[in-house]
């Protein structure tokens, strides 16, 4: 699924209405009577329902979703904001067709407003402004949405929630926003409606398909995507009746230390767990016997050192490798790590103590192979590329460290952006807060090291690797609820995951 920018979107409208012989009216009748349905399914009509409309074509669609929602007997309070005395052709012919409409009250506000005392069972239709908006709000727009957002009305936004911008809201006033329960976003989300900063702004979004050209969405050039399940199972291939393991790839894991030979253990279950044919964990003497009981399948190879990683190891038998899970931050450890990387040739991972590594000396992200995974969560990420005020920021300096390195980026969170050496940013839709436990991250290197030793490439490995660890999650999630889950649940629900994704992939 794509995501477009504001401008995009204004553009698949002007398409649509020159090519799917549809007029401007009409395509925003398709979008009110498709948004006064969703609100008439969750309210009643004993909510009274207050259309806060602008002069624009926001605020058209706003007063149409007046008159509709008026038709099915609900108590309609009309505000329109008009202080320019410019309106749209479009929000002037809504309006004027309200005028047939039976409402409690129409008021056209061109100077001072007066607004109705607002109860907590009202619901207020937000169509102020729309994506289209260029700055932020000020004076008495800005008064009109604090004065919103502080009443106890639920808020339904428009497409978007007035004062917000559809990509960046670095300089916006988050006061001068409106904070909505429910957004109704038309065809497709906006960027921003996936920063965890702007979630309290947008509350829960739904889409609104009001047939944008299909032709036009196809041939639509953005780098911002979902990821859709139609496109993981593409990815995903079956087993040959003939498979050996030897057709499974042999991945290498160099993870543990002394204390954090846990690390280890899960990375290692996530990778068997994954189709891996053979896995070698190079770890610590302390680990050896952990290891051994712990995963009985795996090989150990045992590092010169007792208590952390502090020689790095040959490659050769090994078609992947992944580094980082519990590897501890020792200054032996950290020269071990540079080396390794140094001459590494195959297929890398590097994840959680090794990121913290190249952080302290970013120096060594230059020898990265090209398309090496780096699977950061924010702290790790903002080690390496410094602060960022916002979600915005951080995701557009991670595009150009990926850029810069070419290498794949897992900026893990919720809607984990998977960030390639193009520059192009998927994020993925599966997961849930009961992954946010010690050890979920060490799980997706498992995931990821086993479906690069299989032969996936980075880009394939990044995406089909993300999804199944956030599928595994959720399965997680209906067997064990959020708040009780641990990394090891999503282990044990990896075998349900890759079952769920390879359904229509036959056995040949």
């Amino acid at each position: 699924m794509k995501i477009l920018t504001s401008s995009q979107q204004k553009e698949a409208d002007a398409y649509t209405i020159a090519n799917e012989s549809i007029s401007s009216i009409d395509l925003m009748e398709k979008a009110a009577t498709a948004m006064a349905e969703i609100i008439s399914s969750r309210w009643d009509t004993s909510h009274r329902m207050i259309i806060v409309a602008g002069p624009g074509n926001n605020g058209g669609d706003a007063l149409a979703i007046a008159r509709l929602l008026s038709e099915k007997e609900y108590r309609v309070n009309v505000l329109l904001f008009n202080v320019t005395g410019r309106i749209s052709e479009e929000c002037l012919t809504n309006a004027q067709r309200l005028n047939d409409c039976l409402l409690e009250s129409f008021t056209e506000v061109t100077e001072e407003l007066i607004m109705p005392e607002l109860e907590a069972t009202d619901v207020i239709i937000d169509g102020l402004f729309g994506s289209g908006l260029s700055k932020p709000l000020e004076g008495g727009f800005a008064q009109v949405v604090q004065l919103l957002n502080s009443s106890p009305a639920q808020i339904v936004s428009i497409d978007i929630p007035s004062g917000m911008m559809g990509e960046n809201n670095s300089n916006f006033n988050r006061p001068n926003i409106i904070h909505a329960n429910l957004t109704l976003s038309v065809q497709l989300p906006k960027l921003s409606f996936l920063f965890p900063e702007n979630s309290d702004l947008v509350g829960e979004w739904i889409l609104v398909d009001i047939g944008i050209s299909k032709d036009f969405l196809d041939k639509a050039d953005t780098p911002y995507t979902i990821v859709e399940e139609q496109e993981i199972r593409k990815i995903l291939r079956p087993r040959q009746k003939f498979a050996h393991k030897g057709m499974f790839g042999h991945g290498l894991l160099i993870a543990g230390s002394y204390g954090m030979g846990g690390a280890a253990i899960m990375s290692a279950r996530a990778c068997f767990r994954s189709g891996v044919g053979l896995l070698t964990i190079h770890t610590p003497i302390c680990n050896h016997m952990l290891l051994q009981t712990s995963v009985p399948e795996a090989l150990v190879e045992d590092d010169v050192h007792e208590h952390f990683f502090a020689d790095e190891t040959d490659l050769d038998p090994y078609q992947a490798v992944a580094i980082g899970p519990g590897l501890g931050q020792d200054e032996a450890t950290a020269q071990a790590l540079f080396a390794q990387i140094k001459s590494c040739y195959i297929p890398l991972v590097v994840d959680a103590d090794a990121l913290n590594l190249l952080a302290r000396y970013t120096a060594n992200l230059a020898n990265l192979p090209r398309h090496t995974i780096l699977t950061p969560h924010v702290k790790e990420l903002e080690r390496i590329i410094g602060r960022c005020s916002n979600s915005y920021e951080r995701l557009m300096k991670a595009k150009s460290m990926a850029v810069n390195l070419q290498c794949f980026i897992i900026l893990k969170g919720a809607w984990t952006a998977i960030i390639s050496p193009e520059g192009t940013i998927s994020f993925n839709p599966t997961g849930n807060p009961g992954m946010a436990t010690g050890g979920s991250g060490d799980v997706l290197t498992g995931i990821l090291l086993a479906l690069l030793a299989q032969g996936y490439t980075a880009e394939d490995a990044c995406r089909l690797g993300v999804y199944a660890h956030g599928l595994a999650g959720d399965i997680a999630r209906q067997r064990m609820g959020e708040i009780g889950m641990t990394a090891g649940d999503i282990i044990d629900a990896l075998p349900e995951a890759w079952k769920q994704l390879s359904e229509n992939n036959h056995v040949k």
